[in-house]
């Protein structure tokens, strides 16, 4: 894996559920890692300054 971490973008994640989509009839579960992908990238492009955090 790995070193560099590269930020999950909306196209990146929208390939994905695109993908996801028809392998499985038009369906994406919930929970799934294309469901998660999604997530990921509606918050990477959310402005880009971190807000909150720990």
């Amino acid at each position: 894996m790995s070193k560099n971490k590269t930020p999950m973008t909306s196209d990146a994640a929208a390939r994905i559920q695109s993908s996801t989509a028809k392998q499985n009839g038009g369906s994406v579960n919930k929970g799934g890692f294309a469901a998660r992908a999604t997530s990921a990238g509606a918050k990477n492009s959310n402005g880009s300054s971190k807000q909150g955090g720990k």
